[in-house]
């Protein structure tokens, strides 16, 4: 018999630096500290798996700004997650992203630890998916020797990145180029991401992906598709997801999605999820969900 994904978590996420405490703000210097604490009780798909605990995320994330006149701004941000050291497995490296960057107006560059532009592509609803969110996190969506642009111009954002293959540094495999682009028009978000990924001494391993969702008002739908194209095997990875999300009440939203992975000279294995999420009323950065899942693997 198959044991369901049980997952029940009190959060107090405060994601974004729109969420974020103002600590200090003087003659252009300001600080923001915001953070992610989530901790669940869950269980893993499969046959007879144990009921556990597991520290999801357990962030503080620092963000630092100059206001260098002209409408130009230094910027730099250090996150990092404790949830290594929770869960017993990389309790030495609990550095999440650190990076500095200049903005100007809509547009800004930063290089250091920080997610590809690829990371920003993705639809699906679930907190913990049965299978891979989309094929580029099944690749690679963050590296250590990152440089990346953003523009956000209105109803289209672009992102550009690149991975340096810094030979020299321990555990990189490669370079990685990525792109993403999205637009809204009258609650229709599009979007599409393309990466390209050089390991050492091998052929690339390009991705790419599409995406749509509209916001009915009672629920939003989306879906989204993403493929591999492995030129070291001829083997082709293709991902799809479906997702619907809606408010059942004002403090109440529920979410259910479905996914299918299909790789070349395998059986493709389908996952579904479904969670509902409760925000307590006082503080909404402060919810409670619970969520199932299964795959036919």
């Amino acid at each position: 018999m198959k044991k369901l994904l049980l997952a029940v978590a009190m959060s107090s996420v405060a994601a974004g630096s729109v969420n974020a405490a103002t600590i200090y703000e003087k003659d252009g210097l300001t600080y923001k500290l915001n953070g992610d604490f989530q901790v669940q009780l869950r269980q893993k798909i499969g046959d007879d798996e144990d009921l556990f605990v597991d520290y999801d995320d357990l962030e503080l994330k620092n963000y630092i700004s100059y206001d260098l006149g002209n409408d130009m701004k230094a910027f730099g941000r250090v996150d990092v997650d404790f949830k290594g050291h929770a869960n017993g497995g990389t309790a030495d490296k609990p550095l999440e992203e650190a990076y500095v960057g200049l903005q100007y107006g809509a547009v800004s560059g930063s290089v250091g630890k920080q997610n590809f532009a690829s990371d920003e592509f993705g639809i699906e609803e679930a907190y913990e998916a049965p299978l891979d969110e989309d094929q580029f996190d099944a690749i690679a969506t963050d590296g250590d020797d990152t440089i990346r642009f953003d523009a956000n111009l209105g109803n289209v954002y672009l992102v550009l990145s690149h991975e340096l293959e810094a030979e020299n540094k321990a555990g990189i495999e490669g370079e990685y180029t990525d792109l993403f682009a999205s637009t809204e028009l009258a609650g229709l978000v599009l979007a599409a991401a393309y990466q390209t990924h050089t390991p050492l001494a091998q052929d690339s391993i390009d991705t790419y992906g599409v995406s749509a969702s509209y916001d009915f008002g009672i629920a939003t739908l989306a879906a989204d598709y993403s493929s591999t194209d492995d030129s070291n095997t001829d083997l082709d990875t293709t991902l799809y997801n479906v997702a619907a999300a809606f408010d059942i009440t004002s403090t109440t939203g529920a979410a259910v999605g479905m996914q299918n992975q299909d790789e070349d000279g395998a059986e493709d294995v389908t996952g579904w999820y479904a969670n509902v999420t409760y925000k307590f009323p006082q503080h909404k950065n402060v919810s409670a969900f619970a969520e199932v899942a299964d795959t036919d693997a």
